[in-house]
């Protein structure tokens, strides 16, 4: 269980204080909190699994510019890309979630100013949350795997479920006789392995190797051609460039797992 204080250490004291008593006091809180919503002049929301809790706390405009800059490690510039995409990764795999203002140029975001709203998604490791699923993807006749496409709606542990995957296949399952296989994971938002300045935070293997912030597409199409993976993996796909990039990948007799909204 990933320790508060890894999405803590962003809050302005006061807040950070509150919060921290509520998880001490509370702990299957923290157990269950799945995002804290922070908006400008309204409560905060602890969205948990099953409630919300507000709580009596209005967060100042000024302290949602202070939390931006502790996320961006006080280089907002260098963070500029991840902005005008919607979101920024921190250690640990969390995304936070970015609402404001838009600057679009030549219909582009080249900036999000008077940012009002920040979303911090909490991103847990569970092992062997994916051992009842294994039999549905191994192919044991042919000692590889079955293309898999994992389809839930937001928030219900999809990328959990991948990750565990991930790691169980690149490990090897000696009780089921199954080698180990190399994977090439595209973690194009950073919330699967969680790398943090080259190092993943989070277990996804012994054969994994990864590759981050950059597009489904474009990372596809790196790992098929310089590591020669025996499955590729990602995370939410959903776009023409990408189908397309796995269909290229599966010609070339790569096996893929992936997640995908849906119902």
């Amino acid at each position: 269980m990933k320790n508060p204080d890894e999405i803590l250490r962003y809050f302005p004291n006061s807040l950070y204080e509150n919060l921290s008593n509520i998880f001490k006091q509370n702990p299957i809180i923290w157990d269950r909190l799945q995002e804290i919503r922070i908006r400008v002049g309204r409560p905060i929301i602890l969205k948990l699994r099953d409630q919300d809790i507000l709580l009596e706390y209005t967060v100042s405009q000024s302290e949602i510019l202070q939390m931006l800059e502790r996320l961006c490690e006080n280089s907002i510039y260098a963070y500029k890309n991840q902005i005008c995409e919607g979101f920024i990764t921190v250690k640990g795999g969390h995304r936070v979630g970015i609402a404001g203002s838009c600057v679009i140029e030549n219909g582009k975001i080249i900036n999000v100013k008077y940012i009002s709203s920040l979303n911090f998604r909490i991103a847990r490791e569970i092992i062997n949350c994916s051992t009842n699923i294994l039999r549905e993807v191994i192919d044991k006749e042919n000692e590889t795997i079955f293309n898999t496409i994992i389809v839930a709606p937001p928030g219900k542990g999809k990328t959990t479920i991948l990750r565990d995957l991930i790691r169980n296949l690149s490990n090897g399952i000696d009780e089921k006789g199954f080698s180990g296989k190399t994977i090439g994971l595209v973690d194009e938002r950073g919330e699967i392995a969680a790398t943090y300045k080259g190092v993943a935070q989070n277990d996804v293997g012994i054969r994994t190797d990864i590759i981050g912030n950059v597009s489904k597409t474009k990372g596809i199409e790196m790992l098929i051609r310089s590591m020669a993976p025996d499955i590729i993996a990602c995370d939410e796909i959903g776009s023409k460039e990408d189908i397309l990039a796995i269909e290229r990948a599966m010609i070339s007799g790569v096996k893929g797992i992936f997640t995908m909204h849906g119902r």
